[in-house]
């Protein structure tokens, strides 16, 4: 087995973490006060070459692999994870299904925008009344006179608002209680088609997440994305793959606050020793940087997967559980070390708990995950 990133890998990692550093990370604290959506960011991400990276230079591309991806959304997670989410769904959900069973005409004229940053990714899956239970999809698409005429609501979509496209699932037909669920592609202009940006988050503040109205929308029937009916199974396959970058996304969460929180205990003194002298602290500290090595490896372990065509599933499945869990327990640990100043916005680490809490729910909540790995051991 080899661990040592590519000499492509290496430079994608150096560009990216400088970025971050100094373009990304400066104004999280900010953003997430103010809840501005950090516009300016992904323009100098797409000047980067980074917004189409594991795509095909066919469609304006980058022609990397989902471990490159991973790292980034990493990077970019630890230093806003509202931009790191945003980056992961516009590549995951966003351009994934387009790449994956787009014809040849939808990836030149969808895909391509997405790449070259012209347009942000996003996917029209969740709904009031469909959250785990994906299936339980009530937007309708019915066929007309070589037109799809689609109805209903989608919740919860992040990006839609900074989309000019997007594909979402509906049903196409019924045969008695069975759905015939499929995907669409719809340009976010279309007559009857509204945005809504209303809702108030936890955390995660900077990043759009949004409500979809459909109202009688009209699309042309060409813009059915893959067969008729497989639906339900593509968005299977995108969530294997976004629930890589939820998994990059929670560890980025997590190696921001135990930097932040290794930082504050070897400043910090209290009956006039350094927090990092007490062992109590040391072992929080240790626990911390092995958890998140073990997260790491999951992560790339399930790219490496994806990247070579093998079944990765069950591994995206785990990498995503166990990264989320252990963001959540480091960001709270993170904040217990630093004690009063923890609870207090300006340190940080509370944002990045808040922040994390999604890598639990997103793309699958951790009971969902566990279902999928019990499914793929056989159970």
């Amino acid at each position: 087995m080899n661990f040592d990133l590519t000499s492509e890998q290496k430079m994608i990692f150096k560009t990216i973490k400088e970025f971050a550093m100094e373009e990304v990370e400066p104004g999280a604290l900010e953003r997430d006060r103010t809840k501005e959506f950090p516009l300016e960011v992904f323009k100098k991400l797409s000047d980067l070459g980074m917004m189409g990276l594991p795509f095909s230079e066919e469609y304006g591309g980058g022609g990397a692999d989902t471990i490159s991806f991973a790292i980034v959304t990493e990077e970019l997670s630890k230093a806003c994870a509202s931009t790191g989410i945003t980056y992961s769904a516009h590549i995951s959900l966003g351009g994934a299904p387009l790449s994956l069973f787009g014809t040849e005409e939808q990836k030149h004229k969808y895909l391509t925008p997405i790449c070259t940053g012209e347009s942000l990714g996003a996917f029209g899956l969740t709904e009031p009344n469909a959250g785990s239970d994906a299936g339980g999809t009530r937007t309708t698409a019915v066929e007309e006179n070589g037109e799809y005429i689609i109805n209903g609501n989608k919740c919860y979509i992040t990006n839609a608002s900074y989309a000019k496209h997007l594909a979402l699932t509906a049903i196409t037909s019924m045969n008695g209680t069975d759905k015939e669920i499929s995907a669409i592609i719809v340009p976010t202009d279309a007559n009857g088609f509204t945005v809504l940006d209303n809702y108030e988050k936890m955390g995660l503040n900077a990043s759009n997440t949004t409500e979809l109205i459909l109202e009688d929308v009209r699309v042309p029937t060409e813009h059915l994305l893959g067969k008729k009916g497989d639906g339900f199974k593509q968005f299977l396959i995108t969530l294997d793959g976004g629930r890589i970058g939820i998994g990059a996304m929670a560890v980025g969460i997590a190696q921001a606050a135990y930097e932040k929180a290794l930082k504050y205990a070897k400043e910090r003194e209290q009956f006039s020793r350094k927090l990092s002298h007490f062992q109590a602290i040391q072992f929080k500290l240790a626990d911390m940087a092995m958890k998140i090595e073990l997260a790491r490896n999951m992560v790339y372990k399930a790219a490496w997967l994806k990247d070579q065509g093998k079944p990765f599933s069950k591994e995206a499945a785990m990498c995503k559980l166990y990264a989320s869990e252990i963001c959540m327990e480091i960001a709270d640990q993170a904040v217990q070390i630093h004690g009063g100043y923890g609870y207090m916005k300006e340190y940080h680490v509370e944002r990045y708990m808040r922040d994390g809490k999604l890598t639990e729910i997103g793309e699958g909540t951790s009971e969902i995950q566990r279902m999928v790995i019990a499914r793929q051991i056989g159970c």
